[in-house]
């Protein structure tokens, strides 16, 4: 816009009012306006879908889109109102309807209403919580959700946490403290101030095989390069082996190495396993290491009265994940990062003047980027809070406790088929199995069941997961929808078993 010299900078300011949410009438009826229109986009084009996906194919989207927009940045403003239709109809359309009862392919969950609310008010609020004065109701809320997640997790009053953008992020942070914790305590190394030592090359994190590819990750975003992760195996619940484990350990002290961490995990992502908690503290405890627990998965079944019990011996741990853009039913992202002794965040605690000054400590003030590895940070607490103060701790318990059972009812009648391979009794409510027909050798089985999953995608039939086990190709269905009943699943598995069966027609193919 070309400014005029001799027109005031106030004037020229309200040019831009309405674009922002403020006390002008103006303003607030386009944003009432924009929020009803945005309403109906997403009913007309993304609620009301009867299949989990469009079925287009990454080509045909490209070209839809690149034929509606066909400039990223046009040089004059469109109207908003023909620009929300478009992005229903090209975008909303053709998104995976998480809601749907058949879009069980991974960790994905249909998000709460509430929980749609409440990201309303964290978007138009927008604060930032890294420090106190950008954020000062919303620190307070986080602090309190968190202390009762505490509570639950870690029994203790020296616990604390801050909220993630989910199992990464958190993950990252269990072995950032505890690879800095071993250094501070039993190399007298600092570190934030040093760097790494000339030891750290002989550090190692222990995990099982099946843990999530984020202790890689994390370990050689540390700088101790994945050569640092010890993978164990796992027992037939595919959980840590603990013979395995006490090999191990009994190798590197062999072989002079420094084991300074260990992560179980509470519901792996393929089967939802659950490692035995109790057993891993005792050993973790007798050889000095760290204990991180990965819970993004299994951590809501602290709600629930029937399957806690599957996470006894999490308050054991030194530094738990969570995630509530699971079985918490929030919108991505939502997660926590919990700590039994709230003292090890000053391992990644900095002060700058002008963002978290020391002198804010001294009255009390809290900034909590001093907590985390994000600096600007968004309100996420916001909605899983209205989430369980709308539905309370029953309803959550009662959806996940269904999930669970479903699982079961379905792993039953896959057993039952003989046209299907069972591959796990489910713990949580993820059941791997593929379509088998014992007449043809792996390879082409491999692909039937390829061929299977990507077909009932391009159909809009379903959307599956597939995944490896001893280098052959499952199907996998991750069942977090308390909406999905036994009929969709046996809708699903007929359509396999129909794909499955023309594939073995047509030779393999």
């Amino acid at each position: 816009m070309a400014t005029n010299a001799h027109v005031a900078p106030s004037e020229i300011a309200k040019n831009y009012d309405p674009y922002f949410l403020h006390e002008s009438e103006e303003s607030i009826a386009l944003y009432q306006q924009l929020m009803q229109q945005t309403q109906m986009a997403l009913v007309h084009n993304f609620s009301k879908s009867k299949k989990p996906y469009s079925g287009f194919s990454h080509r045909e989207l490209k070209a839809l889109l690149n034929k509606t927009f066909s400039e990223t940045v046009p040089e004059k403003p469109r109207n908003m109102s023909e620009l929300i239709n478009d992005i229903g109809e090209v975008i909303l359309k053709h998104s995976i309807a998480v809601t749907n009862p058949s879009c069980i392919a991974h960790l994905h969950c249909p998000p709460l209403s509430i929980a749609l609310a409440a990201e309303v008010m964290i978007s138009g609020t927008n604060q930032s919580m890294d420090s106190w004065d950008q954020s000062s109701a919303a620190t307070v809320l986080e602090q309190k959700v968190i202390h009762w997640l505490s509570q639950m997790f870690l029994q203790t009053e020296q616990a604390d946490g801050v909220f993630t953008s989910g199992g990464t992020q958190s993950n990252f942070m269990g072995l950032l403290l505890a690879r800095d914790r071993y250094l501070y305590k039993q190399l007298n190394w600092n570190a934030q101030e040093q760097g790494l030592p000339p030891e750290a090359n002989r550090l190692r994190i222990f995990c099982s095989k099946d843990a999530h590819f984020t202790v890689r990750q994390s370990a050689f975003l540390l700088g101790l390069g994945e050569q640092a992760v010890i993978p164990l195996e796992t027992d037939h619940q595919h959980r840590i082996c603990l013979s395995d484990l006490d090999h191990r350990l009994k190798e590197v002290k062999e072989e002079n190495l420094l084991p300074f961490a260990l992560v179980a995990t509470a519901g792996t992502t393929d089967f939802g396993s659950i490692d035995p908690l109790n057993e891993l503290a005792n050993r973790v405890q007798a050889h000095q290491m760290w204990f991180h627990i990965d819970a993004a998965y299994g951590g809501a079944l602290i709600l629930s009265d029937r399957h806690k019990e599957k996470l006894n011996g999490i308050h054991l741990g030194d530094s738990i994940t969570v995630d509530f853009h699971k079985l918490f039913y929030q919108p991505i992202s939502c997660g926590a990062f919990l700590v039994k002794d709230q003292s090890n965040f000053n391992f990644i605690k900095l002060n700058a003047d002008y963002l978290n000054p020391e002198d804010d400590e001294e009255t009390g003030i809290p900034n909590l980027v001093t907590k985390s590895i994000q600096t600007t940070r968004r309100f996420d607490s916001l909605k899983l809070f209205m989430s369980l103060q709308a539905l309370g701790r029953k309803t959550f318990a009662d959806m996940i406790d269904y999930t669970i059972d479903l699982a079961h009812d379905t792993a039953g009648l896959i057993e039952q088929d003989i046209e299907l391979e069972l591959m796990n009794q489910p713990e949580l409510n993820a059941i791997v199995f593929r379509y088998a027909n014992h007449s043809y050798d792996e390879n082409v089985v491999n692909k039937i069941n390829t061929i299977i999953r990507s077909k009932l995608l391009s159909q809009g039939h379903a959307i599956l997961a597939r995944t490896r086990v001893n280098g052959c190709i499952y199907l996998k269905l991750t069942l977090l929808n308390p909406r999905t009943t036994l009929k969709d699943i046996q809708s699903i598995l007929s359509q396999v078993k129909k794909i499955g069966y023309q594939c073995y027609q047509n030779g393999g193919v």
